[in-house]
């Protein structure tokens, strides 16, 4: 295969939470025929494959959508900020590097769109607890960042989970209580990680939402972000009819 057309992984943590070999293929580019050839054949080596077709390139999608039984399971819409001048300070938000486990803060977390509950296989294997799982681990982990909002009381009503790569901040969970939202905590939430972004001497944002989830497109855009990027995501099980 050409260099950078595409990344192709195993998934160990998934493997172990769903109880299925699974694996990543992030296609990068249009593949040839041959190119595509050699990628299925690594398929068969597992039970679950994750097809990213990045900027939903129409060739290889034709190319899955023919030769495989894989389906569509998510579109997930990327988005950048340049970060270029400092916010005011939220007073009632601050953040934390190898947080300790925190309840409350898993107890907002309740995402209503998921590829890990819209595809069956993975809702029967315990997809609703994706998130939760992924907030546990994230805790004590010094390369993982909490940005808190705290209302009157000292009670967490809004988080953001953030980490550093590749000379960007990267948003990987954002939620406010039920109770608080439309109080302006996801934007405040968002600028103050913005600040610790710059301090640090990073001067970009980069997260990704389902195309689905509308709420969170519009406030993605709110907050000064520029979708960058548009990727199929297709789930491919094994032993599925053709």
């Amino acid at each position: 295969m050409e260099e950078n057309k595409i990344t192709f992984y195993e998934l160990d943590w998934d493997t172990e939470f769903f109880g299925v070999t699974s694996a990543k293929a992030i296609l990068h580019k249009p593949l040839s025929l041959n190119e595509w050839d050699e990628l299925k054949s690594r398929f068969k080596e597992y039970q679950f494959i994750s097809i990213e077709n990045r900027n939903s390139e129409p060739v290889n999608a034709q190319m899955i959508g023919k030769d495989t039984h894989a389906f569509l399971a998510d579109v997930n819409i990327q988005f950048i900020k340049e970060i270029k001048e400092h916010n005011n300070v939220q007073k009632n938000i601050t953040v934390y590097q190898s947080l300790k486990e925190n309840n409350q803060i898993i107890e907002i977390a309740d995402f209503q769109f998921s590829k890990f509950t819209e595809d069956p296989e993975l809702s029967d294997r315990g997809g609703e607890q994706v998130y939760r799982q992924w907030l546990i681990n994230s805790f004590e982990k010094p390369n993982k960042y909490f940005a808190l909002s705290k209302d009157e009381n000292g009670d967490i009503n809004g988080f953001l989970l953030h980490s550093f790569f590749d000379n960007a901040c990267v948003i990987e969970l954002i939620a406010v209580s039920r109770g608080a939202a439309k109080g302006g905590i996801g934007t405040n939430l968002f600028k103050t990680v913005e600040n610790a972004a710059l301090q640090g001497g990073c001067k970009k944002i980069r997260v990704g939402t389902q195309a689905r989830n509308m709420s969170a497109i519009n406030f993605y855009h709110k907050v000064g972000c520029k979708q960058v990027g548009c990727h199929q995501v297709y789930h491919l099980w094994k032993g599925k009819k053709e």
